[in-house]
């Protein structure tokens, strides 16, 4: 945590660098039109303007003439004392250092630029120029300078506060507003080439230094408020120890500080213990929360220890693929995950409970698979992992395209079993892949069911057909309709590449061993998988859910008739059980009391509140005949 005295001093030290920045620039301006003035680069620059204004047209003239305009002196004060009052008046709460920062890096940015053109004395360059020319040094560029701190320092402040798709667009479109005005002072003849480098430069370094200076860090930002900052409460962190860095791992324990979990106990994950021994730090110190910090296979070892305790879980994504995370809309960066899941509420999930010949029983939060699938991550790359992420598996996935299809029954909620064939078959808790792809459309982790997906394509064009299919139910692709249905409500999709089904109880055989996995952990292969649902048995923190016009959580549909259970849309036929907790009503930061209705762990039954629905537990096969017309 920082005290006052360190957070007193840091502003002052960066704004000690101003006059270094100054001294910098003034000397690049000596340099520029003395001693290598007739060197190249620098020699070439007048070409530059001559071809520049030989070549000029209506509409770039246009175009460049707005760019000038946009960072005139006028334009740059009006809008920054736009922007300065709609940070301090808008929000609930002003923000008074990141007005501070917009308006302080615009003045200094000002400051350095009139010092250095009292030094420096550049003449602008010999051709027609399209603006008036102020009497100040071409070298360096000020319309250049300010745009870099006022758009600029927009940038940095959209990038500290916007997300996922939203965040790269807006940071995208403010940036390119400096390089258009440094252009546009070159093609109007107003500036050398090296008089707008000099700009962006100049502006970037004032920016630079106005954030170490007045931006508050991560940790400030996270701070919840007061009510927490005194309190005192017990987490157990599990780390692994090649995904979490010592960075990531110091900026945790510094937001669990801040947001009262001040008895930390820190436990790593091994080869043969994935979850850290979390189970005997659970009796030792008996928390209010439990971290986790890693990918999908630490997660999972851990909601198998956790599910069924009450004890909430906060999950830090730090692994190649991150499928939990990223089907709970938590955000991709760990610190930031962590933060705004412990803004929001614990909420219950479902897990499925998994066995098998050569498997203990265990949990899984995400999927479970046999055949291509398994083979895929068993063999993937290590190092490719390290390298490219979550692609690697693409890589290990084309070397098994040619695999044989295996001979499987499957007996749904204790039904007939059914003969299929196949090149793999998954089971999930959760439905999208990594880049959005729903493999199981339907698949929702509050549902109270698991859903299973046989992929058997056959050729090219049975790939490219059930490729075509998953494309067109991810989120803004063109919904297909279904090819057909199979026997006994199933539903047989992209000219039977694709075969549906849901239940709470699923039981796997193979007619020969088959690699198996469980949330991108290999087991050994077998002949045998039974797959059954404990609803609402893990409870996770996940970010307060947005307004009503809220989009849906990635991989889960949402429902117009559906009422919402903590920011996850019910999904159709299955209400939102009593038992679970309500987003709106849960404090940010406070931790829930356990519900009534977790189920206890190994062997716990479906809850009684959990309705078994067409063809569901009892009825013999568990599918979706009422949704069928709708895919």
């Amino acid at each position: 945590m920082t005290n006052s005295h360190e957070a007193g001093a840091r502003p002052g030290r960066p704004l000690l660098w101003l006059p270094v920045q100054t001294a910098v620039v003034v000397a690049l301006g000596l340099l520029v039109t003395g001693p290598l003035a007739h060197r190249w680069p620098l020699s070439a620059e007048d070409g530059v303007n001559r071809v520049l204004a030989a070549r000029r047209t209506p509409f770039a003239t246009a175009l460049t003439d707005g760019a000038s305009l946009l960072a005139s002196t006028e334009s740059v004060i009006v809008l920054t004392l736009v922007c300065t009052a709609v940070l301090l008046l808008v929000p609930h709460a002003p923000r008074w250092r990141e007005a501070a920062f917009l308006a302080v890096a615009v003045a200094a940015q000002s400051a350095v630029f009139l010092l250095v053109t009292l030094v420096v004395n550049r003449e602008r360059p010999d051709v027609p120029h399209l603006d008036p020319a102020p009497p100040t040094s071409s070298f360096p560029s000020g319309h250049v300078g300010a745009s870099v701190a006022l758009f600029g320092g927009l940038a940095v402040l959209a990038s500290r506060r916007l997300h996922g798709v939203r965040r790269h667009l807006v940071t995208g479109l403010l940036l390119a507003i400096p390089l258009l005005v440094a252009f546009s002072r070159v093609y109007r003849g107003m500036h050398h080439t090296s008089d707008v480098v000099a700009g962006l430069l100049n502006g970037a370094c004032t920016l630079a230094l106005m954030a170490a200076a007045l931006l508050p860090r991560p940790a400030e930002e996270a701070a919840p408020p007061a009510p927490f900052a005194h309190s005192t409460r017990r987490a157990v962190v599990v780390r692994h120890p090649r995904a979490c860095g010592d960075g990531t791992a110091a900026r945790v324990r510094t937001l669990l500080r801040d947001h009262g979990y001040a008895e930390q106990r820190w436990t790593e994950t091994t080869a043969g213990d994935p979850s850290g021994a979390l189970a005997s730090c659970l009796g030792g110190i008996h928390p209010e929360l439990v971290v986790v910090c890693g990918g999908d296979g630490t997660v999972r070892a851990c909601a198998d220890v956790v599910a069924g305790t009450g004890i909430p879980l906060a999950i830090v994504p730090c692994g190649t693929g991150n499928l939990l995370a990223r089907n709970l809309r938590l955000p991709t960066d760990p610190v930031a995950a962590l933060r705004e899941a412990l803004r929001g509420q614990a909420v219950g999930l479902d897990v499925g409970r998994i066995r098998g010949d050569g498997i203990a029983p265990t949990r899984f939060a995400v999927m479970a698979g046999a055949g291509f699938d398994a083979a895929m991550v068993r063999d993937a790359s290590a190092r490719l992992k390290e390298r490219l992420g979550w692609a690697a598996y693409v890589v290990s996935a084309v070397r098994h395209l040619g695999d044989a299809r295996m001979r499987l029954s499957i007996r749904l909620d204790g039904g007939a079993p059914l003969e299929r064939r196949a090149r793999m078959v998954v089971i999930g808790n959760v439905g999208t892949l990594q880049g959005g792809l729903p493999l199981l459309p339907d698949a929702r982790p509050d549902s109270g069911r698991l859903e299973v997906v046989l992929l058997d394509p056959r050729g090219v064009t049975g790939w490219l057909a059930a490729a075509g299919y998953l494309a067109s139910r991810a989120p803004g692709g063109r919904r297909q309709r279904a090819s057909g249905a199979g026997t006994a409500g199933t539903r047989s999709l992209a000219h039977g590449s694709l075969e549906y089904f849901d239940a709470a109880r699923i039981d796997l055989r193979f007619a020969r061993p088959q690699p198996r996995e469980l949330d991108g952990d290999v087991f050994p292969a077998g002949t045998r998988l039974t797959a059954e649902v404990e609803p609402g048995a893990l409870r996770v923190w996940l970010p307060a859910p947005a307004e009503a016009d809220a989009p849906a959580r990635a991989g889960i549909p949402a429902r117009a008739d559906a009422p919402a259970r903590a920011g996850i849309p019910a999904r159709a036929g299955v209400p939102a059980r009593a038992g679970a907790l309500a987003g709106a009503d849960a404090p940010a930061g406070a931790v829930p009391p356990a519900p009534e209705d977790i189920p206890t762990r190994a062997g716990t039954p479906a809850r009684s509140d959990v309705p078994a629905r067409a063809g569901g537990e009892g009825g013999g096969h568990g599918h979706r005949d009422a949704r069928t017309a709708a895919q």
